[in-house]
């Protein structure tokens, strides 16, 4: 299974967070699922760093990336899958996200149930 990690999830699982559901915690260490980090999540990261409103490892792209974490680059599909999404949520790097998990046919690992109206697979 594709798994397309939430910024969240992302420094949760980075940083062994309990906040990390078991069940999330379960798939994203299950060697046969496949675990992607998305460059807008990386994009929602360090701008958040920038203004002050995260602190983050200088470090924790590689050690996502050391641990099997897989980029994911933002294609023009990915960005056009965005512009046939309902209103539902106004999270512009969410909005991606389930763009990206819809093309790439991934399950979101995301807590967010305001992803769920969009019919994509959350795990957490």
């Amino acid at each position: 299974m594709k798994l397309l990690l939430d910024t969240h999830a992302a420094l949760w699982f980075l940083s062994g967070d309990e906040r990390l559901s078991e069940n999330a915690r379960r798939h994203l260490t299950d060697g046969s699922n496949r675990v992607l980090l998305s460059a807008a999540v990386v994009w929602e990261i360090s701008i958040k760093r920038s203004l002050g409103k995260l602190t983050v490892p200088d470090e924790y792209l590689r050690v996502l990336l050391d641990a099997g974490v897989q980029p994911l680059p933002v294609s023009v599909e990915h960005a056009e899958a965005v512009r046939q999404l309902p209103p539902h949520h106004r999270d512009p790097f969410d909005r991606m996200l389930v763009g990206q998990a819809r093309i790439e046919g991934g399950a979101l690992v995301s807590r967010d149930d305001a992803l769920a109206p969009y019919g994509v697979t959350l795990v957490w």
